[in-house]
């Protein structure tokens, strides 16, 4: 699979180059998770802006991916979320499950302010 990673101070930026999700996208974003924490990265924004299309198994991928990382205290925001792309996720009713910023701006602010309260929590 065929993914676009780029390395921040706080976060990893992924995006697929995909048009659509499915199940073996969702596993492979997991694997990429999996990988760059290792290099010590823990707060991922998934850049969706080509994806257009989703399948059921590749969504319930993406809501297991969000649940491992927050249960991990890890931050996972997607972003670039096209205006077909949110309509699927809304007729699934993943909308509510997954952290999704309209713009890559609010993704980083997401994900700053989730470090910031983690660090604020756990100096008390």
């Amino acid at each position: 699979m065929d993914f676009k990673i780029d390395t921040k101070d706080t976060f990893t930026v992924i995006s697929p180059i995909y048009a659509t999700i499915n199940a073996k996208l969702a596993d492979e974003l997991q694997n990429t998770c999996d990988q760059t924490r290792q290099n010590g990265s823990n707060n991922f924004i998934i850049d969706l802006s080509q994806v257009t299309s989703a399948e059921k198994d590749g969504i319930d991928g993406l809501i297991a991916l969000h649940e491992h990382c927050y249960s991990n205290n890890e931050s996972l925001v997607f972003t670039g979320t096209s205006p077909d792309l949110v309509k699927i996720l809304k007729d699934e009713e993943a909308d509510t499950l997954l952290n999704i910023a309209p713009k890559m701006i609010e993704a980083v602010d997401i994900i700053s302010m989730e470090i910031l309260e983690r660090d604020l929590l756990g100096e008390e």
